[in-house]
């Protein structure tokens, strides 16, 4: 059963942008459950562990890891139970599959993942 499905992924220059976008099913996810859990953005590489890149709070406030700090904006419409990745000044170093999921991560939540390739 897909509860998390991302997309938006796709090839990119380098220096280029990509906005990234993850639909919570609301079969799982009342607006009221989504709006209160802490929601993250992930990604994997080839030959790399997944990491949390990015995360958001049901307040709105987000962190992010360091090496895109500057460069990715996640945000939330908990109406619409979406989040969202804004990537800018990519770099081949960001080529990876990108999932969303609940911060710490839910096993059961994790979709297919959208692949982005930064590369010229």
């Amino acid at each position: 059963q897909v509860q998390l499905v991302e997309s938006g992924g796709g090839l990119v220059h380098p220096g280029g942008s990509q906005r990234l976008s993850c639909a919570a099913s609301r079969n799982i996810f009342g607006i009221t459950v989504f709006s209160s859990k802490d929601l993250g953005w992930y990604r994997q590489a080839p030959g790399n562990q997944r990491e949390l890149v990015a995360a958001i709070s049901p307040d709105g406030s987000t962190h992010y890891t360091d090496s895109v700090k500057g460069r990715f904006t996640i945000s939330r419409d908990n109406a619409k139970t979406m989040v969202y990745l804004q990537m800018n000044n990519l770099n081949p170093e960001d080529t990876a599959v990108y999932y969303c999921n609940t911060v710490p991560h839910t096993f059961r939540y994790w979709g297919q993942g959208t692949q982005v390739t930064v590369s010229s």
